[in-house]
């Protein structure tokens, strides 16, 4: 593959390094919602980053996957995180920052010029009603991103999301059906989906699962065994984060205590100790 004149040599890299990743067996792409998060987790041994568009969007004070997000902003958040770690960073793009397929194109033509390892976009409308596109159009979409992707012979590694499953559990079979043309229209990897096992065969691409905050009983050998390559924790370490900062927060506001955080190292120590 040949490499765009603006992506530095190390960046390109570290592209290629998260596209063997996919080949190599599986493992976690730790969710980051800002430079420091990164950072934090690339001392904890993460092998990629992912952004969330959760995390952004409510560190700006509004509602995800309502469109309330600008694509310019996403992306100026993917590059400082970028530029706080090595690791291969890849973008939760949402829907592309609009319903057309030139949209999206725009979208992933911008993510790659800036050197992101990869994005992902999904098949909701954005709409904050939990709606996804009709099919041939989601599928549409997904062929505008792989023709800006195929034309710039380049590595980029797409992740065609299907969000059917979130807003009516019961589709499985519709949610196999679109992943599975995605997955034709030329999608390097697959994501959402609950029944695993199964998708993984129809589809014949590496899965990636989304294992939310509160899952005790899923492990990752589990996963591995039906054969998933990539499990993100979308929004759920910032999940974390932001109750156990409510929990402190309602402590000193409303019962004038202040004994919370006793155990905490503090962040200082924790980018020390990482």
């Amino acid at each position: 593959m040949t490499v765009p004149m603006q992506m530095s040599e190390r960046r390109a890299g570290v592209v290629l390094r998260f596209a063997a990743l996919h080949a190599e067996g599986i493992f976690v792409l730790a969710n980051a919602w800002n430079a420091g998060s990164a950072r934090m987790l690339e001392r904890l041994g993460a092998r990629a980053i992912g952004t969330t568009s959760a995390g952004l969007a409510w560190g700006l004070a509004r509602e995800d996957g309502a469109g309330q997000v600008l694509r310019v902003e996403a992306l100026e958040n993917a590059r400082q995180i970028m530029a706080a770690t090595t690791l291969p960073v890849s973008a939760d793009l949402e829907n592309g920052y609009g319903p057309d397929p030139r949209d999206c194109a725009d979208t992933i033509r911008a993510a790659m010029a800036m050197g992101l390892a990869g994005g992902s976009i999904e098949d909701g409308t954005g709409l904050g009603d939990g709606s996804v596109y009709p099919f041939q159009h989601a599928l549409e979409r997904i062929h505008a991103c792989v023709e800006v992707i195929r034309a710039a012979r380049s590595p980029f590694i797409l992740t065609a999301r299907a969000e059917g499953l979130l807003a009516d559990g019961r589709n499985l079979e519709a949610v196999t059906a679109r992943l599975a043309a995605f997955a034709r229209a030329g999608a390097d990897v697959v994501r959402r989906i609950e029944d695993i096992a199964m998708v993984a065969g129809a589809v014949g691409r590496p899965l990636s699962v989304l294992v939310e905050a509160g899952r005790p009983g899923v492990e990752l050998d589990a996963l591995e065994r039906a054969e998933v390559r990539r499990v993100s924790l979308g929004r759920g370490l910032f999940d974390v984060g932001i109750e156990a900062a409510e929990q402190a927060a309602r402590q000193a506001l409303a019962a004038g205590v202040f004994g919370y955080g006793g155990d905490c190292i503090g962040v200082a120590d924790t980018m020390r100790r990482a």
